[in-house]
């Protein structure tokens, strides 16, 4: 073996990657996605909200897209437990019990999310499902089971469009954020259920 060569076994040399920061960063990214939109984010904004170093963070992710796709992969995906879900004995109560001031906060942020990579989606199609995964689907499974336990009970029409009122919620809420621009508040969310779902489902 000559001087050049190297034993292709031979160990890299160079500082371990450390990983231990990744879910704060993460967090941090979309905290700026949501409050600045994709254009408007910086890898320094992200790296001062995390209190983490430029160069960490560059070593990580090569990219602001790289960066922003692996921060929405992320999201947190929580399955709903059904069990543990209002039932007040109308579809309106359960709908209206679900309503609470953290989860309005959240689900406004996630559409803030949602608006800040919609101009990333052709690039980086990959970003569909984990939106679809991250904010659309929870919240489409708990209406579904809303929906279909009225059905159940004999409250609503049996022949009533669970998946389209299921998301109907959802669609007005992502409309009133992103196109108006206006906050989700309580009375919204109310109206939405007065004046669109229930009139819907009447029998």
């Amino acid at each position: 073996m000559t001087q050049l060569e190297t034993p292709i076994d031979a160990p890299k040399l160079g500082r371990k990657r450390d990983h231990s920061r990744d879910a704060e960063i993460l967090e941090a990214a979309l905290d700026v996605l949501a409050d600045t939109g994709y254009a408007g984010m910086t890898v320094d904004m992200v790296a001062a909200r995390a209190k983490a170093g430029k160069a960490t963070l560059y070593r990580r992710w090569a990219s602001k897209s790289e960066l922003v796709i692996d921060a929405v992969a992320c999201m947190k995906q929580i399955d709903p437990d059904f069990s543990k879900l209002p039932d007040t004995g109308s579809l309106r109560g359960d709908l209206v019990a679900m309503i609470k001031a953290p989860s309005i906060a959240e689900g406004e942020r996630k559409m803030r999310v949602f608006a800040g990579v919609m101009s990333m989606i052709s690039d980086a199609p990959e970003l569909t499902e984990s939106i679809h995964a991250a904010i659309v689907e929870p919240r489409m499974a708990v209406n579904r089971f809303l929906l279909q336990r009225a059905i159940d009970r004999g409250e609503i029409r049996a022949d009533a469009d669970v998946e389209t009122l299921a998301l109907v919620s959802q669609a007005m809420v992502s409309y009133r954020v992103l196109m108006l621009r206006e906050p989700v508040t309580r009375d919204f969310l109310i109206s939405v259920i007065d004046g669109v779902i229930i009139p819907a489902v009447r029998k």
